[in-house]
């Protein structure tokens, strides 16, 4: 699914991202440029809260909470 987001630039950037990205291109360049820095910050917060011990450990506890709580519940 795309979104659509409004920035707001100088006017010398704006034409040079025309320019070099091209008529009807300025998403695909944007998004080409920013996708490896956001993707790789989410990958690098997953792997930080999986070395995390203590947090996983909590985790795990509340799953388990959670689903015997399910299992007891009347059907």
């Amino acid at each position: 699914m795309r979104k659509k987001l409004t920035i707001t630039l100088a006017e010398d950037v704006y034409d040079e991202l025309y320019r070099v990205a091209g008529d009807r291109k300025v998403s695909e360049f944007v998004e080409s440029l920013l996708r490896p820095h956001l993707m790789d910050d989410v990958a690098a917060g997953y792997r930080n809260m999986a070395a995390d011990a203590e947090r996983e450990a909590e985790a795990i506890e509340w799953i388990e909470g959670t689903t015997e709580a399910l299992s007891d519940e009347a059907r």
